[in-house]
């Protein structure tokens, strides 16, 4: 069986969007068992993670968990729903994530991101110690290996070249077909939930309650005005942290997409793409901050290159982000 599988080579190297879209196609379609959202889950994070990827399409296991323990402390802590079809067994990242919070006492609404770093870092690693015996493998065997090769003992997993591409192509198609099928398996197995109410408790990944620390990062480097228009930042009170590439696209916290925005600037740019001076504007300043070679930075930039945001620019105006914004 594919869940138990600890090495695994990547099929077939050059496939056709045709070909990938029939591989995506069976595993939406009632072919593929679930028995879990694993799967789903695993999707969720291989998209989060598509820029996290390195030169070699390489992607980091603690990346991918992590993403995978937000994802599931959204679905588990947050709202309490069952992750299997069966109704008196839970899952193991279930009884991970409940036992974590009753040793240390943490509620139910709490965020993933107010846990201290330490308990975060632990938490993840409890997750893929058990996540990548279960999770991996199942997917590998229902794509028939064409998705990614791995192997469990080194944690290495390296994306097909062709997938990658397609996922970057199609990431929001992908997103809501994912997210659209996790819903409705967690309706058919969690009572009392239509669709479209699970659709929203899906689709509500733990999003950061507060992005102070980068607004410490960056106004600790001389970050003082707004990325858009340059006014003065003079108080905390008048500067907003800014997804330069929507958070809504990206769904994730990186010092090289981050900026520093006044607040006009910030609520009339909303869910929007801001015009191409600025992505030059932000490869400069990103440039500025490599050069720095200083903690934390360093280590938020690590996977980053120019070329990496400018496919990203690419991609989210091709996955609709097309009203390009100015001040």
């Amino acid at each position: 069986m594919g869940w138990n599988l600890q090495v695994g080579k990547i099929e077939e190297q050059y496939l056709t969007e045709q070909q990938i879209w029939k591989t995506f196609n069976v595993f939406f379609s009632s072919q593929s068992k679930n028995t879990t959202t694993y799967k789903f889950g695993l999707i969720k994070s291989l998209i989060e993670n598509l820029y996290n990827v390195n030169e070699n399409l390489e992607l980091n296991y603690d990346f991918l968990f992590e993403s995978f323990a937000k994802i599931y402390w959204n679905l588990v802590i947050h709202h309490n729903l069952r992750q299997v079809n069966h109704s008196l067994k839970s899952s193991e990242i279930e009884k991970v994530l409940i036992n974590f919070c009753e040793k240390f006492r943490i509620p139910s609404d709490f965020r993933f991101d107010r846990l201290s770093v330490t308990l975060q870092l632990e938490l993840v690693q409890k997750v893929k110690t058990r996540a990548k015996r279960y999770v991996i493998g199942a997917l590998y065997g229902d794509s028939e290996g064409v998705i990614y090769e791995f192997d469990l003992k080194r944690e290495y997993m390296r994306l097909n070249s062709s997938i990658y591409s397609f996922m970057l192509k199609y990431q929001k198609v992908l997103t809501y077909l994912t997210n659209y099928h996790l819903a409705l398996f967690l309706e058919k197995h969690n009572k009392g939930e239509d669709t479209a109410h699970m659709l929203m408790k899906v689709e509500n990944v733990s999003k950061r309650s507060s992005l102070d620390q980068f607004y410490r990062i960056l106004i600790s480097f001389g970050e003082n005005t707004c990325f858009y228009c340059g006014k003065l930042l003079d108080k905390r009170s008048a500067a907003h942290v800014d997804h330069f590439i929507p958070w809504s696209f990206v769904q994730t916290d990186h010092l090289w997409n981050l900026v520093l925005a006044c607040r006009t600037c910030n609520i009339s740019k909303k869910d929007r793409i801001a015009k191409p001076i600025f992505l030059n504007a932000l490869i400069e300043r990103n440039q500025k901050l490599i050069e720095m070679e200083r903690e934390p930075i360093r280590r938020d930039l690590e996977i980053y290159n120019s070329e990496k945001l400018e496919k990203l620019y690419h991609y989210s105006i091709m996955n609709g982000f097309r009203n390009l914004w100015s001040p």
